[in-house]
């Protein structure tokens, strides 16, 4: 028993020493560069899964093993692990850095919250739309983070209101005090905040903190899949395909935003109605009414609580107006670069093809390590602030504000999948790939693109999103370089379908985070998670089908693929 117990702590281990070992004969009774590579890709791939080393750790596997079996140059290699996207990810983290230094993103949700009241329909309503707007820019993760505590305080009030009013009304002002004054708003997440969650006034009081609760972490997905910055999974797309097919100058910003903005949009409303009728009741009219008149007691208490914690915030700062000022700008020129339909910003250069989204976003970050964080004050005096020269110096953003912000691990990831993609494509892997894939030849484009859709959501709710993506890309080009079908018409429905991963806690990071508050169970995720999921996968297929089509020319297989497929088998 001890042995099994401590075969079972060392698993990790075992995996990361025995897998290499267990595959070998592989490249060594196939002594050819296909076999190497997938090798290589199988190694990585059941680190990945299994998660026994972390996944940065694990996306440098390729580094060393590629050029050990003679499929990729050491220097090849390397070169894989830095793009353009990982530019674009820095611009974008100074920013979001920025935001969340100078507490922006509070603000944003306060006020929202503000003018939705206390009604449940429309708190809820207003959370997912403050969490769908502030994680298009933001990573998933980092908005459930800041979300999810002004929830939290907002719940607490919810649920505490009520008591507080029976405690006002029948105890002395000495007694009440001590509820209204010294009641912490804000809970600090953590896996076990049961003990204080579970003291429910009603069952509607705990059907409104799971619903909000759960409803942060949808939000989050649907947000992030609005923008092509939005989430790793969409990052790792753009790179993997600007590279598979350089002559492609198709996605971007601009197209992409177009594209999944309506998705996000219906989506968001639709996934709003399922929420509100699984967990608040179809009685619509009185969770959303607006009207003062029919506001509870509890309800005005709490909607006095949240505008006690705005005006904490104080008026908008200085450095509160560059940041959000520099967020319209980023968004204006990322728009106007190459809109499509107009010639954009970028046709004043004479050469062409030079500048890229990451171009103005390591730009703009550049320029927010140089602004003063103190509103400059020409001529004028300070009143004795003079006697603090260190906060008229101090930045936006110092060099320690980006790097708590800025998720390396992502970065080596990406590369990682990179250095497989590329790998790949190089040692005939992929040909070989899209070879045996003949046989789905004899179904529809729109039926090959459903079950790759269904495959990878299965997948992901086990596996790391950006895990997946990466092993299935390469894997979905040759498919659909073989079949003769736009590879867009494909990527993009997969890309989308892998960020829904929202029936476990594992299954994503906000997950995790919406769990470890306590309000929900595993079944209450399962069970509200897969109709999101479904309504995903609907709403993706119906608009790759029908706007997708004009917007991608998704109809015609494209030059820059048969370009893309004379270089492989080349």
């Amino acid at each position: 028993m001890g042995l099994l117990k401590g075969l079972l702590r060392a698993r990790n281990l075992l995996l990361v020493v025995f897998v290499p070992l267990v595959l070998l004969p592989l490249p060594m009774l196939y002594p050819s560069s296909e076999a190497a590579c997938a090798y290589v890709l199988i190694v990585t791939a059941v680190y990945w899964v299994s998660e026994a080393v972390p996944l940065g750790a694990a996306a440098l596997v390729p580094a060393f093993l590629y050029p050990f079996f003679g499929v990729l140059r050491s220097s090849e290699v390397a070169a894989e692990y830095f793009k353009n996207t990982t530019l674009l990810l820095v611009g974008v983290i100074c920013v979001a850095a920025a935001v969340e230094k100078w507490n922006l993103h509070k603000r944003i949700a306060l006020r929202m919250v503000i003018m939705a009241g206390a009604k449940p329909g429309m708190l809820l309503l207003c959370f997912m739309c403050c969490t769908t707007l502030l994680s298009m820019w933001l990573s998933n993760t980092s908005t459930t983070a800041m979300v999810m505590p002004i929830v939290e305080a907002v719940l607490q009030e919810l649920v505490s209101a009520e008591e507080e009013q029976l405690v006002a009304g029948n105890s002395s002002a000495e007694e009440a005090e001590p509820i209204s004054t010294e009641k912490p708003l804000v809970l600090t997440p953590g896996p076990r905040n049961r003990d204080l969650n579970r003291k429910y006034k009603s069952q509607h009081d705990q059907m409104i903190c799971k619903c909000l609760s759960l409803s942060i972490s949808y939000a989050a997905t649907i947000g992030g899949l609005t923008t092509i910055i939005g989430t790793s999974t969409s990052l790792i797309f753009l790179e993997h395909f600007n590279n598979q097919y350089p002559a492609a100058e198709v996605v971007n910003f601009g197209t992409w935003f177009l594209f999944s903005f309506p998705i996000s949009l219906i989506m968001l409303v639709v996934s709003w109605f399922w929420m509100h009728w699984l967990f608040l009741g179809c009685n619509f009219k009185e969770t959303c009414s607006l009207s003062k008149k029919k506001k509870t007691k509890r309800e005005e208490l709490s909607e006095k609580r949240i505008q006690e914690e705005y005006e904490k915030l104080g008026a908008i700062s200085y450095p509160e107006m560059v940041t959000g000022f520099f967020f319209i700008l980023m968004t204006v020129l990322w728009f106007t670069r190459e809109p499509g339909f107009v010639p954009g910003w970028d046709s004043f250069f004479e050469k062409k093809g030079y500048r890229t989204d990451a171009t103005v976003s390591v730009f703009l970050g550049f320029l927010l390590f140089l602004i003063p964080a103190k509103k400059p004050c020409f001529g004028k005096k300070n009143n004795g602030e003079n006697q603090q020269p260190s906060l008229g110096t101090e930045p936006i953003i110092t060099w320690k504000d980006f790097q708590k912000t800025m998720p390396w691990e992502i970065v080596i990831l990406v590369g990682g999948g990179y250095a497989l993609a590329s790998g790949s494509k190089s040692s005939g892997l992929s040909t070989w790939i899209g070879h045996q894939m003949l046989s789905l030849s004899s179904l529809p484009p729109w039926a090959v693109t459903l079950l790759a859709c269904i495959l990878v959501s299965i997948v992901t709710e086990f596996v790391s999103n950006p895990a997946t993506i990466t092993i299935f890309l390469p894997i979905l080009c040759s498919l659909s370089e073989t079949l003769h079908i736009n590879p867009l018409y494909t990527l993009i429905p997969v890309t989308m379908c892998i960020s829904f991963a929202v029936m476990l806690p594992v299954g994503n990071p906000p997950n995790a985070i919406v769990f470890s508050y306590g309000h929900c169970q595993i079944k209450d995720m399962v069970k509200a998670g897969l109709v999101v999921n479904v309504i995903g996968l609907v709403i993706v297929m119906v608009a790759i089908n029908t706007w997708g089509i004009s917007l991608f020319h998704l109809d015609t297989y494209p030059a820059w693929a048969k370009v893309s497929n004379i270089t492989d088998q080349a």
